[in-house]
């Protein structure tokens, strides 16, 4: 192997790995762009304009998990369980505090109150999952609970009222 041959393989797996990352971002937002299209196409009465942009929305998760899988993201559960408590503590610690002062800053009361309740929510995420976690295998059955308006996440059954937003009970989606 000539001389630097072994480094350019590395220069390339790397920006393969930076690609494959830009790839999964770049499809993960695709589908949930679309996902928000379909819902407006259905609200305007265009079911056909909606079912296409769900069935693109379905394509765009298919690429997603296929480029996780090649960058070896989906571990055991449990890993995979510490890697979402790790990822939701750095959101609501690190990530979405400065967002919020920027918000503040900038006078932006819509994102600094998109902020707050993404960062309040994922919150409760960090713990549902260390909850989950640390319960691993003793097969509770919990049934949660998703605000669609601020995404509050709850589990066993929905509140009057949600403690983040004070949307209706009616507001709150249940996940199966």
């Amino acid at each position: 192997m000539p001389k630097g041959s072994r480094h350019k393989t590395r220069e390339k797996m790397s920006k393969s790995s930076e690609n494959l990352q830009a790839a999964f971002a770049g499809e993960s937002q695709a589908n949930r762009k679309y996902l928000a299209f379909s819902k407006k196409a259905d609200e305007e009465g265009y079911p056909q304009a909606a079912m296409l942009f769900r069935a693109a929305a379905e394509a765009e998760t298919v690429h997603a998990h296929a480029h996780l899988k090649v960058m070896e993201g989906i571990k055991s559960t449990r890993e995979n369980l510490e890697a979402a408590i790790s990822g939701e503590t750095y959101e609501f610690k690190e990530m979405y505090p400065g967002m919020i002062k920027d918000a503040n800053s900038d006078d932006n009361k819509g994102a600094e109150r998109s902020f707050d309740n993404a960062s309040k929510v994922e919150e409760i995420h960090a713990a549902l999952y260390r909850n989950v976690l640390e319960n691993l295998g003793k097969n509770e059955s919990v049934v949660y609970y998703v605000c669609q308006i601020c995404g509050n996440t709850v589990g066993n059954e929905a509140p009057g009222s949600c403690l983040i937003c004070g949307a209706p009970e009616n507001k709150f989606k249940k996940i199966e």
